[in-house]
């Protein structure tokens, strides 16, 4: 096995490239090498782990790192499956290092070990993204038909929407494709908005690769059956079909995915109508999780989804299946969180109409999400009007009365309406800086910070970020890197400078997954495991975890966090603390400490929480030598 990595770099302003080589004596994979290139170059990188390939489920994950234009820092983001197709070129990175002067296709291609076939397309990809299936889906469509002939095996494209080109927030589609059929599996690099780098920044709307390559990967079954036996007492496929389970099929709950095991256990702690929820007493979150989410949301993902076994994989052979489907749509948590309760909708007909609407654009679907709550949010509020939106109705937020089904539906067609407005610039809409510093413009014309309705991290001078989905004081957190589950996401209360360190242990955890392309759905095993399979093939467990902890701490040297502009943030922490000891009866003396500090000045006490949380952070990462 190679000692080493092949970097391809491309100039889609000429279509020049080369082939570096980076050794293992400084970079391991494509988290450290993507960010050290990116120093380099200004580059976007797509890279796949050294295991890309082997018989370790969920290694062939396509990791893309770069500078995000939302968060305004290093980011990393991945999909899963993507890297078994990758790993066929015979390289581990492919780098953009110039901008096309016209929106274009690159296309990658290796046949039987010659050199590698680097084509720069031009496309005219308005009127393809108005086409056929609209947006990410028709240029998916048009680029297959375009190129797909010219690959011997089945290739995998990458696919940017209009969103890319008119938000920050545009993210990156692709579907396996299997003996020339495109699945309705599409899997995403969406947080951080790598879809707007890849067009604003390289002219890049669409890459296709595939090859017929292949490399001496890790096979060996009675090898690894040997290390799991010897640390788990189980072979590699029982232990990973033990920690998939939530992801494949809970008995616990009777449901799976993301989406079937977290609204199961969620009650109280759900979130709706743009956070509100944390306003509302414990009765009323949990009528509304039982009679919206329990009784139709989830009823109806059950009866259609886990009952009829609709479930895939993202391309790579997996025992998880945790692709959810009903037909074309597939069904996660988060997404149809943000476009789901947050923005006022209980009903999956609703939701897949929103979800699919702004996917077909290429949104992030969770910072999306997040956005439109928040407008709807404004415009409940009469702090915006339908006019200055660009819009034709008003949302129907009000419980009494709602009707889960045509109000929801309601609710996704203004959802449906606000994304055109976004990418049309339509009333004051302007979304190309982001949305923090569009929030600030407005906000000084109309004497209100609407900005105190959005929950989002904000990080350096205009960054932002919308949390992950979850009731939780770690979503909140001062890391260097946001929107990733680079943090501790526990229902627990925990002290805030204990927060700190729990995050940047979980960065590290979490890193040693990224940068060797590994799923986090394999968590359970691959955290310990990994580093102890560096060490068998490659003699190198210590130089691997010390350069995580490097790599960790030079992130963290970067950090530039900014404390919560949002009092809505502030609310968001404070009713958790209070929930935690009024609900849960959780009986820690620091938490009756903290909940006394927020009655004196609640906004005293957030900064305080903030800093003592980025302390513990700080004094976790500190420069490592």
């Amino acid at each position: 096995m190679n000692m080493f990595q092949r970097v391809l770099l491309v100039d889609p302003a000429s279509g020049f490239y080369k082939i570096k080589k980076y050794g293992f004596d400084r970079y391991f994979g494509p988290v450290d090498l993507g960010i050290h290139l990116t120093e380099e170059y200004h580059s976007l990188n797509f890279g796949v782990g050294i295991f890309a390939g082997s018989i370790l489920p969920g290694s062939n994950r396509l990791v893309v790192t770069g500078s995000s234009p939302c968060w305004q820092g290093n980011f990393i983001s991945s999909m899963g499956g993507a890297g078994l197709v990758f790993d066929n070129l015979g390289i581990n990175m492919l780098s953009l290092v110039g901008k096309a002067p016209v929106p274009s296709v690159l296309c990658l291609n290796r046949k039987h070990g010659e050199e590698i076939e680097v084509e720069v397309v031009p496309v005219d990809v308005q009127g393809i993204w108005k086409s056929g299936r609209t947006g990410v889906y028709s240029l998916t469509d048009r680029v297959y038909e375009m190129f797909g002939e010219r690959y011997e095996n089945d290739p995998r494209i990458l696919a940017a929407g209009p969103a890319a080109l008119r938000t920050d927030m545009g993210g990156i589609m692709s579907v396996p494709i299997t003996k020339g059929t495109i699945s309705y599996v599409d899997t995403w690099a969406g947080r951080g908005g790598f879809g707007s780098a890849m067009v604003q920044n390289h002219g890049i709307v669409a890459i296709i690769y595939g090859g017929t390559l292949v490399d001496e990967d890790f096979r060996d079954k009675k090898v690894a059956d040997e290390w799991f036996h010897n640390k788990y007492s189980l072979r590699l496929m029982q232990k990973d079909l033990e920690v998939t389970t939530k992801y494949r099929y809970d008995e616990k709950f009777n449901t799976g995915g993301t989406f079937g095991v977290n609204y199961a256990n969620m009650g109280g702690r759900i979130l709706a109508f743009n956070y509100r929820t944390i306003f509302w007493s414990e009765e009323e979150r949990q009528s509304l999780h039982q009679n919206f989410i329990v009784d139709h949301y989830l009823k109806q993902f059950n009866q259609e989804t886990i009952q009829t076994k609709q479930q895939a994989t993202c391309g790579e052979p997996c025992v998880a299946v945790c692709k959810k489907m009903n037909g074309k749509y597939k069904k996660d948590y988060e997404p149809y969180q943000a476009m789901g309760p947050q923005c006022g909708i209980f009903d999956q007909r609703a939701a897949e109409k929103l979800n699919h609407h702004g996917d077909a654009m290429g949104l992030d679907a969770i910072s999306g999400g997040g956005v439109l709550a928040w407008l709807m949010d404004l415009l409940d509020g009469k702090l915006l009007t339908p006019e200055e939106l660009g819009v034709t109705r008003l949302p129907r937020w009000e419980m009494t009365g709602f009707d889960v089904i045509n109000d929801s539906m309601h609710n996704a067609e203004l959802g449906c309406e606000l994304i055109d407005a976004i990418l049309e610039r339509r009333g004051i809409l302007d979304f190309r800086e982001g949305v923090r510093k569009w929030s600030r413009i407005h906000s000084r014309a109309k004497g209100i910070a609407l900005h105190d309705r959005l929950v989002y991290v904000a990080f350096n001078r205009r960054g932002w970020m919308v949390p992950n989905q979850y009731w939780v004081s770690g979503v909140l957190s001062p890391m260097a890197i946001m929107g990733k589950y680079y943090m501790i996401y526990s229902y627990d209360f925990i002290p805030p400078r204990t927060l700190g360190r729990m995050c940047a242990e979980r960065m590290k955890k979490e890193l040693i997954l990224d940068n060797l392309g590994t799923c986090r759905f394999h968590r359970g095993w691959a955290e310990e495991m990994l580093p102890e399979v560096m060490g068998s093939l490659y003699d190198c467990k210590e130089q691997f975890l010390r350069s995580v902890a490097v790599l960790a701490s030079r992130i963290n040297s970067r950090n530039s966090p900014i404390f919560w502009e949002s009092e809505r943030n502030i609310d968001y922490l404070q009713t958790f603390l209070k929930r935690k000891k009024e609900v849960e009866k959780d009986q820690d003396p620091r938490l009756g400490e903290w909940l006394e500090k927020f009655a004196r000045n609640k906004v005293e006490a957030a900064k305080e929480f903030w800093y003592e949380t980025l302390m513990g952070i700080d004094e976790s990462l500190r420069e490592f030598f």
